[in-house]
């Protein structure tokens, strides 16, 4: 018997919806990271973009659980000696990107590959509020709040 390969012409690609008001953002995250690299697929193959492509709206009302809003900080260096810089989520709200909250999230559940980067550049889209102009790719809507712990696998 011959193992077979499928082609990047042969995968099926679809896109979903995920509304993301009162959802906590590692649960969002860890659901949106198995979509994009396909695992909820029976031809998912690490090495190749077998993944969805996910568009999550509201992405402002997302929330924490605990004083993670407070808390918890997100750090970057400039390059420069001392050039430590801290933010946390309450403050990345105030400035109008809470989009790089859940992008940061979901980020540190894929690997650092070329692949995986394309992905998160190609198949993620985020938006702050309900409008989006993404209506021609007919995307099926995911209701994540309808869903318990035991189903968070099947999409």
């Amino acid at each position: 018997m011959k193992t077979t390969t499928l082609k990047k012409s042969e995968f099926k690609k679809e896109w979903h919806i995920l509304d993301a008001t009162d959802i906590s953002v590692g649960r969002l995250a860890s659901r949106v990271s198995l979509i994009l690299k396909g695992k909820n697929k029976p031809q998912f193959s690490p090495n190749l973009p077998v993944g969805d492509g996910v568009i999550i709206v509201n992405t402002d009302k997302v929330k924490f659980s605990g004083n993670k809003n407070t808390d918890k900080k997100y750090y970057k260096h400039t390059g420069h000696p001392g050039g430590i810089k801290e933010i946390t989520p309450d403050k990345l709200k105030e400035k109008n990107k809470s989009e790089d909250i859940i992008k940061k999230a979901i980020k540190g559940m894929l690997p650092n590959s070329p692949l995986f980067r394309d992905l998160m550049k190609n198949n993620l889209k985020l938006y702050k509020d309900s409008n989006h102009p993404h209506e021609s790719q007919n995307p099926k809507t995911i209701d994540f709040k309808s869903q318990n712990r035991k189903n968070l696998i099947n999409v």
